[in-house]
């Protein structure tokens, strides 16, 4: 983590709780920017195994150099972690701590540990400050900014949660060097989602930089991880608590979520889930008319060049709808989703034949019993 120029601001305008993700690379490692945005004396820094390996040493010294001590909380890698177990073990080590509602949160990892942590903020002592640090591409263009935060139940993912926003957001992207090949790829799914959803101008532009974006150029990076939080941070200022336009960022999260329940938390990286999700939301747009052959052909090879998987695995469509039956977008009883009207416009609808999801859902069911498919590995 090098300090560097390049670093950029974007505010999430959410009024007296407005806070800034500060993107570039360096930003976590630099003492007298954390002083400027964080005024405590201890700090909770909660991180997993893989990257306290990598980035705890580090990420504690910058703390200390702005006059923070830091109470380690290191947890178990992976979403079968993201559950009420590894919750209290974060509530024990915050009561051995002695840490009280002056001592901020901060989540230093990928989706998993800003969502978890995010939500031992919002209910540690009914609330403490919270700052995310995400270490993945996929937490900081999209999970570690707007306030959602989770843990997983056995029947569905992020059921339980809460609305908390941080007080900032430190998108250190010289973190992205060491991501693996296949967590970069799983990132990709969550960026191409904002293009396909509000921006066409973005998609043609993933087009042509997506090898760039994979040999972790750092100018394609930077601008992929701005362009999205942009977005975020417009449509989180819009609609904080999901009522409206905010669903649309959830564009393949129903299907994608019943992929991550069904096969087992885990076993499929969560933008994994969300490419093969969108996928079959493009080819279910498609059967209601609103892309065309070209359009579907279009998304699949785009996430196919992010070396993605745009296959679901097979399930039963009893499991499919029993699974999609939790989507929090769900209301009385009917599933939601988010479609799409053309390439770069999103709607949530459930004014839907039955016979189009069924059919959308039969593609990949084919087989009911059989073990889930494997996604595409990578390196």
């Amino acid at each position: 983590m090098n300090a560097a120029v390049g670093r950029q601001t974007i505010e999430v305008a959410l009024g007296e709780r407005s806070y800034p993700i500060l993107i570039g690379p360096g930003v976590a490692d630099d003492p007298a920017l954390i002083a400027t945005h964080l005024s405590a004396r201890r700090a909770a820094l909660v991180t997993s195994e893989i990257v306290a390996a990598l980035y705890l040493a580090p990420v504690s010294a910058a703390l200390a150099r702005a006059g923070i001590e830091t109470v380690p909380i290191v947890l178990p890698d992976g979403e079968r972690h993201k559950n009420w177990e590894t919750l209290n073990r974060v509530f024990d080590q915050l009561i051995e701590a002695r840490c009280d509602r002056q001592t901020p949160v901060i989540a230093l990892g990928g989706g998993v540990i800003g969502d978890l942590a995010g939500f031992a903020a919002a209910t540690w002592q009914r609330g403490v400050p919270f700052v995310q640090i995400p270490t993945t591409l996929l937490a900081q263009v999209d999970s570690s900014v707007g306030g959602k935060t989770a843990i997983n139940h056995p029947q569905g993912k992020n059921m339980i949660g809460a609305f908390h926003q941080p007080r900032l957001v430190l998108a250190d992207t010289a973190m992205l060097s060491t991501l693996p090949e296949r967590e970069l790829s799983a990132g990709l799914a969550e960026v191409i989602k904002y293009g396909l959803i509000r921006d066409a101008a973005f998609l043609d532009w993933l087009e042509a930089n997506l090898p760039r974006l994979l040999e972790r150029n750092p100018d394609a990076l930077a601008y992929a991880v701005r362009r999205s939080c942009e977005h975020k941070a417009e449509v989180v200022a819009a609609d904080e608590r999901e009522a409206g336009v905010r669903e649309t960022l959830n564009l393949g999260h129903t299907f994608g979520h019943a992929i991550e329940t069904g096969v087992g938390y885990g076993t499929w990286l969560h933008g994994e889930a969300i490419a093969a999700g969108t996928v079959m939301a493009a080819e279910m747009s498609a059967r209601l008319g609103w892309l065309g052959e070209a359009d579907v052909a279009r998304v699949r090879r785009l996430f196919a060049q992010a070396r993605l998987p745009v296959d679901a695995p097979a399930m039963a469509q009893t499991q499919w709808l029993e699974l999609m039956g939790h989507d929090k977008k769900v209301r009385d009883g009917r599933i939601r989703l988010v479609l799409l009207r053309a390439l770069g416009s999103a709607v949530v609808t459930g004014d839907y034949p039955a016979d189009a999801l069924k059919a959308t859902l039969a593609d990949c069911a084919t087989t009911a019993g059989d073990p889930a498919s494997a996604p595409v590995r990578h390196g």
